[in-house]
């Protein structure tokens, strides 16, 4: 794919009309006592925050709020932990640490309730850090790939400062913000952290044939990255007429684009078009979203709202779980009490797509763990938080099959259950079954 030619994104272009400052004046904005905003994902801003870790000595009682960052994240270090306290809105792999440890926390929240929390002061923010592109000829620059909840943060924030990176694709959609909107700026040439896609193998490619059986033309899709969402998009170069309504996508949509599967022309709401709130990848897709006005990119409370995705025709929600137990109970965001990501999107879409006329929320998960544990269990590990209730749970999807638990008695879902789970713990998962229910548990 050709990259997008523009205006040459050089310090030495942009300086000639904007003031940069070094990382460590940037950074000075930030008080003791000060809740700051982490823009996430690749927009992760590292050399503000390494800055920042770098001069704190005169610094305490500093907490910080992101979802998933890419990145190192140096705000979190140990020999931090007196100064800096970090909440999760999302746990990423390089926080869990940090999070088992003390030195961070997570608040559950829907994604789509995070904006709020901004906006209407529940988590007033002081100082937001951003990775933005290089201003265009009017002086807007984009908040690139993660609006999400970043675009409230900017909105709302006491103090903005942010890395300009010109390698910062500029996306279509509700991330532009004007230059006067920053108290300091400072230049970065930095490639952005990337995701190389998740190899798939022979059981993500039988997850992805089941629910490519489910999809049906002209759907509008909602997924996350991973080797299983990859084996569905995979699965899909026989549709037709598909359209994306997402929190994030990655790279598997391309070739779908590329070849016309997906053209989003029978969607109801932003019809003709992508809508998500960020996006996760390589540099392809980086490139794939840049100046392209068939991508928006938008503020996640718009995008994960239950109202706006019910109104979606075949609406079909793609979701992964860490454990499902016999009566459909959903737990994704912990192994037993330690965290590992969070509440996320999920519930919204899974609720949006059970409301849309002709929709479909699926979980699809490999019937084990990579120790060959069981991922369909008679009791959720203690200390295990559902995420999606048995009552919201409709399609699970494992390679052996496909459960429908709409509509089913406890007894009915514990059976669908155990006939797509793996063989090897079938017989034991019939035991547990007759005993809860000769128990009444």
């Amino acid at each position: 794919m050709t990259q997008v030619t523009r205006t040459p994104s050089t310090l030495q272009h942009y300086s000639q009309k904007y003031s940069f400052v070094s990382p460590e004046e940037a950074v000075s904005v930030v008080q003791s006592g000060d809740r700051v905003f982490l823009h996430g994902m690749a927009a992760f801003p590292q050399r503000l925050v390494d800055a920042l870790a770098a001069n704190a000595s005169h610094l305490h009682d500093v907490e910080f709020v992101h979802l998933h960052t890419e990145g190192h994240p140096s705000h979190a270090a140990r020999e931090l932990q007196d100064r800096f306290f970090t909440n999760n809105l999302f746990i990423g792999s390089n926080m869990r640490d940090a999070v088992a440890e003390g030195r961070a926390d997570y608040i559950p929240v829907f994604l789509s309730e995070i904006p709020a929390l901004f906006r209407k002061g529940v988590l007033p923010i002081d100082v937001a850090m951003l990775t933005v592109s290089p201003p265009d000829r009017h002086g807007f620059c984009s908040l690139g790939v993660s609006v999400d909840v970043a675009l409230s943060a900017a909105e709302t924030a006491r103090t903005v400062i942010a890395q300009v990176n010109p390698n910062m694709p500029r996306t279509q959609g509700e991330g532009h913000i004007h230059v006067s909107r920053f108290a300091r700026l400072v230049w970065v040439d930095d490639p952005l952290p990337e995701h190389a896609p998740e190899p798939v193998g022979e059981v993500e490619r039988r997850i992805g044939q089941r629910v490519a059986e489910l999809i049906e033309d002209g759907a509008t899709l909602q997924m996350g990255i991973g080797a299983i969402p990859n084996a569905v998009l995979a699965s899909l170069t026989n549709h037709r007429r598909l359209g994306i309504h997402t929190e994030m996508f990655s790279d598997g949509v391309i070739p779908l684009v590329e070849s016309g599967v997906i053209t989003n022309e029978e969607k109801t709401v932003y019809r003709g078009q992508i809508v998500a709130g960020f996006v996760s990848g390589s540099r392809r897709l980086y490139d794939f979203v840049d100046d392209n006005p068939f991508v928006q990119l938008l503020d996640i409370a718009f995008v994960n709202d239950t109202s706006v995705i019910r109104k979606l025709p075949r609406m079909t929600a793609i979701n992964s779980a860490i454990e499902i137990d016999l009566t459909g109970q959903v737990c994704a965001d912990s192994i037993g009490c330690r965290l590992f990501s969070g509440v996320g999107g999920q519930m919204d879409f899974v609720r949006g797509a059970s409301l849309s006329e002709g929709g479909k929320p699926i979980f699809a998960l490999p019937s084990v763990t990579s120790k060959g544990l069981s991922r369909i269990v008679p009791l959720l590990k203690p200390g295990a938080g559902v995420v999606t209730t048995r009552a919201h749970v409709h399609y699970v999807v494992t390679e052996y099959g496909v459960a429908d638990l709409y509509g089913k008695n406890l007894r009915q879902r514990a059976q669908a259950l155990i006939n797509i789970a793996h063989p090897d713990h079938r017989e034991e998962l019939e035991r547990a079954a007759h005993e809860r229910w000769h128990r009444g548990c």
